[in-house]
């Protein structure tokens, strides 16, 4: 294919919003290239038949009452088929218009498809080492005039310049033609990311950090091989995706060695800096425990009681329903009083509709001295039903292991050592742990590997506290 005998039609658009999905047009401009000889252009205004949003004025300069006599898309839409019709379509982060035109189209009963070609993935591919792809930084250090910017004519005259600049650096149509049958693999990079920066992660598991231009963190993940996923984001067509590749300026990464500790250390990121584009995860969960003490006639009493920082030691529940079937379990086991296991009872606590073993402590009937023995033997039994123990995993480099600790059946936090270091018990690892704070979802990964793995790298601790 001779690409300076091609037809192209060089797209902007203009909407209410910024998601690929939902949006409406309220501006478009196409220009029509015969290799770099401009055949027409055609822009207009469009109704959006929506509000457009302060946000979007302020940033585009359109307004509600400029696009009231504009016409509706189903009005332009002939002409927007014959202007791209038989040619390729060009447009700067390609993804975003196609699309959104593509949905008008839809809502039309027509079905829109054309060949597609990125003029932020050619720019990164034919003039590598620019600070920044993005349309307005790309043109100033290119020296290409970009007036009237974020509407439709402006941006649009501006990428046709930069085309024409693409078209006479790829002299072969080596690049054009990668693009276009899409065997280039390296996805549509974030348009202000330095390709260096994706090129030093590792392919080994860990965590990664993308973050915007003020460095602020605006999404954490974990990945079993990191340069893979990333890219994968970069590949991604949903809305989540377009939008956060917009924001990623740089990319940090922690290597971890494991899935494991990869996913705790994602849920530890995750609460530490609240990442914008991290919808799990960010939502608190209450904690329970069951709670002993004694009242003020001296019996031991039990109840299930909110845990109010995550950083309590003994966490046994993020469910209080399961916090209470325990409950009950302990005083069926052990012949407790509902009553003084804060159950809700009649007069006679015997007639409690599941627990029915009390021996009358409650009325009497019981020596004080005598009961609370039973209850110290709960009490003695729930800390057992909460094991110590390690599990090992592999380590950053092949001379080193980890370990993850859980203590009182709570995640303490996990560390590195030496292959030289012996590792056996929870005493072992204290000198080596980097402590973290548990919470609903680092209690949810540890399940969850216990039930996919069982215990062929857990270590448990011999002697349980009393």
């Amino acid at each position: 294919m001779n690409f300076k005998e091609q037809i192209y039609s060089v797209v902007d658009i203009e909407t209410t919003g910024n998601k690929m999905s939902g949006n409406r047009i309220t501006e478009i401009c196409i220009v029509r290239l015969l290799g770099d000889q401009v055949l027409e252009k055609y822009t207009t205004l469009v109704d959006p038949e929506t509000l457009i949003p302060d946000f979007i004025t302020g940033l585009t300069g359109i307004d509600n009452e400029m696009v009231a006599t504009a016409p509706l898309f189903a009005e332009v839409a002939e002409e927007i088929e014959r202007m791209t019709r038989d040619s390729i379509f060009v447009a700067h982060n390609v993804n975003f218009d196609y699309n959104i035109i593509r949905n008008e189209f839809k809502r039309l009963g027509y079905d829109f498809k054309r060949k597609k070609l990125c003029t932020v993935r050619l720019s990164r591919e034919l003039i590598p080492g620019m600070n920044s792809y993005s349309l307005g930084k790309l043109c100033n250090s290119l020296g290409i005039s970009l007036n009237n910017r974020h509407r439709a004519e402006g941006d649009t005259d501006a990428t046709v310049i930069l085309f024409k600049k693409l078209l006479e650096i790829d002299l072969d149509g080596t690049a054009f033609t990668n693009f276009l049958k899409g065997s280039n693999k390296e996805g549509t990079f974030p348009p202000h990311l330095d390709r260096a920066q994706f090129h030093d992660l590792p392919e080994v598991p860990g965590v990664y950090l993308f973050k915007n231009q003020a460095r602020k963190v605006i999404y954490v993940g974990k990945a079993i091989n990191l340069r893979k996923r990333v890219l994968s984001h970069f590949y991604s067509k949903t809305s989540k995706s377009y939008l956060m590749c917009q924001e990623i300026h740089y990319i940090e990464h922690i290597p971890t060695g494991n899935e494991l500790v990869a996913l705790l250390q994602e849920a530890d990121l995750i609460k530490e800096y609240y990442p914008k584009f991290n919808s799990a995860q960010k939502k608190p969960r209450k904690a329970y425990q069951i709670l002993h003490y004694k009242n003020q006639i001296g019996v031991v009493q039990f109840a299930v009681g909110l845990v109010k920082s995550y950083d309590y030691s003994v966490v046994t529940h993020y469910d209080r329903a399961h916090a209470v079937e325990q409950l009950e379990q302990l005083c069926a086991d052990f012949n407790l009083c509902p009553r003084y296991c804060s159950f809700k009872t009649p007069e006679d606590c015997t007639q409690h509709y599941k627990l029915q073993k009390c021996k009358g402590v409650c009325k009497k009937k019981e020596l004080v001295s005598l009961y609370n023995i039973r209850a110290n033997q709960a009490i003695k039994a729930l800390h057992n039903q909460n094991p110590n123990y390690i599990i090992k995993q592999k380590g950053r480099t092949t001379e080193e292991s980890c370990f993850v600790m859980i203590k009182d059946g709570e995640y303490q936090g996990y560390g590195f050592v030496d292959q030289y270091t012996s590792i056996s018990s929870i005493e072992d690892c204290e000198d080596f742990i980097d402590r973290k704070a548990a919470n609903y979802h680092t209690n949810q990964i540890i399940r969850s590997y216990l039930k996919k793995y069982g215990e062929q790298n857990v270590v448990y601790e011999i002697a349980q506290i009393a």
